[in-house]
């Protein structure tokens, strides 16, 4: 047997149901979100949006990028896991609408501060499976490397938007 004959182990496929992938981490007021980085547009400071009338409290308003006028929400409040308002220090997530509405493509969530970049592994995400009930535009609460987080909703939140402006309208 020759010292070439060893076959080199080989790499974890990145195209399997075991590929990791790159998310985010984004700190609201009372939670944690987890999201697929893809779906995230741009982050931007906080500036007080242009009030809707006869919108839910969670819709703070409108707020203009790149010639759209973005609706604004607070997903501790649509939630119901805190009262939040934009400050200093506070972010804005522009997301990348996915329900295919084309007169707003995009939405914005306010949080706190930056989001974080991780890796999302089979290994080190674990599905909190109980049961129980989950908040309003909550797909499922998660443990990710040991930090607690919610994967929200993306489809019916943006649903959730367009109602409310609707019936704003």
């Amino acid at each position: 047997m020759s010292k070439h004959s060893h076959a080199a182990p080989q790499a974890p496929s990145q195209t399997g149901p075991e590929a990791d992938i790159r998310g985010v981490v984004i700190q609201l007021s009372g939670a944690r979100l987890l999201l697929p980085n893809a779906t995230i547009a741009e982050v931007l400071s906080f500036a007080p949006p242009e009030p809707v009338e006869g919108t839910p409290d969670w819709l703070l308003g409108r707020m203009r990028w790149r010639g759209w006028q973005l609706p604004l929400i607070s997903f501790s409040q649509l939630a119901g896991l805190a009262d939040e308002q934009g400050g200093l220090g506070s972010k804005v997530i522009v997301f990348k609408a996915l329900g295919g509405d084309s007169k707003v493509p995009y939405f914005a969530i306010l949080t706190q501060g930056f989001p974080r970049l991780v890796t999302v592994s089979r290994a080190g995400l674990q599905v909190d499976a109980d049961g129980g009930e989950l908040p309003l535009a909550v797909q499922a609460r998660v443990t990710l490397n040991l930090d607690d987080a919610l994967v929200p909703d993306l489809v019916a939140i943006e649903r959730l938007i367009a109602e409310a402006l609707a019936q704003a309208a």
